[in-house]
């Protein structure tokens, strides 16, 4: 009996380790060699992506300004850059954004490759969904705002315009965006909307490691509404449809942040009733 319970015993470690850990335990000196290894594909991934889109920057600016060019439409309109290196520095700045968002899922599959050794089955299926949802959740606020914010947006400020008539007499004031503080506007909204739309999926993984649950982001609610118009007043520009444009969808998705954390309490509930 006694045998057959040592010859059991072996059997059920190997089953429980191809269950959790899928790799030996590694150094610290091999940790860190695998470290500067991701590094490095990351790094020269996004090194040649940006100087790919350093390539086709104007292209990618072109794609920025067409939401102001559509308000435009029917007259000669410009934009202008008042130093002789602005309009360099800014085409570097197009092809740095656009290649850290391209490249992102690069960084993500090296991030995951390197963290993936370390952790258990069950923990890789609770981390996985987060990782691959991140993106789109991101570029889903970016598009957003592109296709919704920034038209309503530029209509609202073109619309201060002033034609001198003769009757009214005076100068007339007409818009010339800078390029860099066009590419930087029209940046600060597409990351606003963007890191915003994330929140599912951070509040999803708090309440996943037990660190806030349904009940608790129900009792928090009021506060999550009064901070999102904060977040909104400044991180958008200092026009209420901008604001309410990011307000609203962060409360509304604080509220789906509630539905997810209620299924992941639900989850939790059914393992634990399982193991009991």
């Amino acid at each position: 009996m006694t045998a057959g319970s040592d010859t059991d015993a072996p059997g059920e470690d190997a089953a429980t380790d191809e269950a959790g850990l899928d790799d030996r335990k590694m150094s610290l000196i091999e940790h860190l060699t695998e470290l500067r290894r991701r590094l490095f594909y990351s790094s020269a991934a996004f090194i040649v992506v940006f100087l790919v889109c350093f390539y086709f920057s104007d292209t990618f600016f072109n794609f920025l300004v067409e939401p102001l060019a559509s308000v435009w439409q029917g007259g000669e309109r410009r934009l202008i850059f008042t130093a002789m290196h602005e309009k360099f520095f800014t085409n570097i700045k197009v092809a740095f954004f656009a290649a850290a968002f391209i490249s992102f899922p690069i960084f993500a599959v090296q991030i995951w490759m390197f963290v993936a050794p370390g952790l258990y089955k069950n923990e890789k299926n609770a981390f996985l969904p987060f990782l691959i949802a991140t993106p789109f959740l991101f570029f889903g606020g970016g598009a957003f705002v592109y296709y919704v914010v920034m038209p309503v947006a530029w209509q609202f400020f073109t619309s201060f315009e002033q034609l001198a008539t003769s009757a009214s007499g005076g100068l007339p004031i007409e818009l010339e965006p800078k390029v860099n503080e066009y590419l930087s506007l029209v940046m600060r909204l597409i990351f606003a909307f963007g890191l915003s739309f994330e929140l599912p999926v951070v509040l999803s993984l708090l309440a996943k490691v037990g660190i806030v649950t349904a009940e608790g982001l129900k009792k928090k609610r009021r506060y999550a509404i009064v901070i999102a118009f904060i977040a909104a007043a400044i991180l958008t520009p200092p026009d209420p449809l901008s604001q309410l444009a990011l307000a609203i969808p962060i409360i509304v998705l604080y509220e789906i942040s509630i539905y997810c954390a209620t299924l992941i309490g639900r989850q939790k509930d059914a393992v634990a009733e399982t193991d009991a």
